[in-house]
Formats: structure tokens, sequence, C-alpha cells
């Protein structure tokens, strides 16, 4: 395998596919101007949106809501220097609606930490994308 051989761009339902295998993702933001990144645990909605369960009064919660953020979740395998990683990009809103937010509460994300009276943010899948490393046997 040549080294052009060893990415190769996903599409969209490729890079979804691989979003629904894995359970956590960073949130990539901008806190006091400066860019931000949070580990989180999230879901998608039907309609491919990103969801987070999160404390209604959260830094993440202010400074995101109405904000176009990016998402990024990965996988990769050190031993075979192979994996993917996808990139979400869209506005992040916190959901109001009631009947959204207890069908999201019903369906969507469980947060890894305890929470009381948690919101639900979901992130618009605007723009989808991703890359695959395939592992390039014998290279240091």
């Amino acid at each position: 395998m040549s080294k052009n051989d060893a990415f190769r761009a996903l599409d969209r339902q490729e890079c979804l596919r691989l979003l629904a295998k894995v359970p956590v993702g960073r949130v990539v933001y901008t806190r006091q101007a400066l860019p931000a990144v949070l580990p989180v645990n999230f879901s998608l909605d039907t309609d491919s949106a990103v969801l987070l369960r999160t404390s209604p009064d959260s830094d993440l919660v202010r400074a995101i809501d109405g904000v176009v953020v990016a998402f990024e979740a990965d996988e990769f395998d050190a031993a075979t220097r192979s994996g993917w990683s996808v990139v979400v990009t869209g506005r992040a809103t916190v959901v109001t609606d009631p009947a959204e937010h207890e069908r999201l509460s019903q369906a969507g994300p469980t947060s890894w930490m305890p929470l009381e009276d948690p919101v639900i943010v979901r992130i618009e899948s605007e723009m989808v994308t991703g890359r695959e490393l395939r592992g390039l046997r014998g290279t240091p």
C-alpha cells in the first residue's frame, strides 16, 4: 500500500455509521475568545443530529447555545496504525420544545454524570466529513 492509499475520505453515511459505534466524542467551541474542547458522551438522533445531555447551568450550554460548533469522534488502533475520525459541524441549540425534549429524554443520550433537570443539546449535522487511516505495515 502506498502512502497515498493510507487515507481515504468517508462519505456522509459511512461517517454517521461510524459515529453511532462510539460513546464519546469532543465538542469544539469558543470559550472567552479561545478554542476549547470538551469530551462528552453523545448519541445520534434519527435525523443524524448529535445529541448531548448536560446540566442547564453548565458553561458548555452557555457557550454553545445558538452557535456553530464542531463535534469530533474517532477510533484508532495503535497496533495496526489504523482508524477513523469524523467531524460534524453545525449549529448547537438547547431543545426547548417540551414534546421534543420528552422524546429525546427517552431515546437520547444518557449522561455519565448525575444530573438534576438535564437539558438536551442538539448539534445539527450541517457538514459531516471523515477520514479513514489504513495502517502502513512496516512503516516506522
